[in-house]
């Protein structure tokens, strides 16, 4: 049987967890509801990558960093630093983690595979013009290179743009 042309794909490289994924999907449910477009695992100037980035029609970007469990939120020391690349930026838990030990200077999201509900809406600290237009910019190239790698996942196999 010859191979599909189009399979589903998702940015997976095997360090989320089942339960960071099902929290995923559950945010970017929310976050489509709310007019935003999403990317999972999209790297960023520093370096880093961004669990979901979500972009609005008016090009506000907001970082949603998951935390699946006690120890992945204190394991992390990285969080901080993708403030430089949003105007807001929350924190994505499942129901088992509790909502006491996340950041008080971030926003809150609770989620399971199915949705969300934001518990806690985030500080805006607005992007330089600079900085959104790099990321607007990461973000397009990003999208586009997963879109070709859908109808075309040989593609894939010259490596990202990002």
């Amino acid at each position: 049987m010859p191979p599909r042309l189009i399979e589903p794909q998702a940015p997976v490289d095997g360090r989320q967890s089942e339960t960071a994924l099902f929290v995923a999907r559950g945010t970017r449910r929310l976050l489509r509801a709310m007019k935003f477009s999403t990317l999972t695992e999209l790297s960023l100037a520093s370096g880093r990558r961004a669990d979901i980035v979500a972009l609005a029609n008016d090009a506000a970007i907001h970082i949603v960093e998951i935390k699946s469990s006690i120890a992945d939120f204190r394991a992390d020391v990285k969080w901080q630093e993708y403030r430089f690349f949003c105007d807001r930026l929350y924190f994505a838990i499942p129901e088992t983690v509790p909502v006491e030990i996340m950041p008080e200077d971030a926003g809150l999201i609770v989620a399971d595979a199915y949705g969300a509900t934001i518990l806690r809406d985030a500080p805006e600290h607005k992007l330089s013009s600079g900085t959104r237009r790099a990321m607007l910019m990461r973000f397009a190239h990003a999208a586009a290179h997963r879109l070709h790698g859908l109808s075309d996942p040989d593609v894939l196999t010259l490596g990202p743009l990002e």
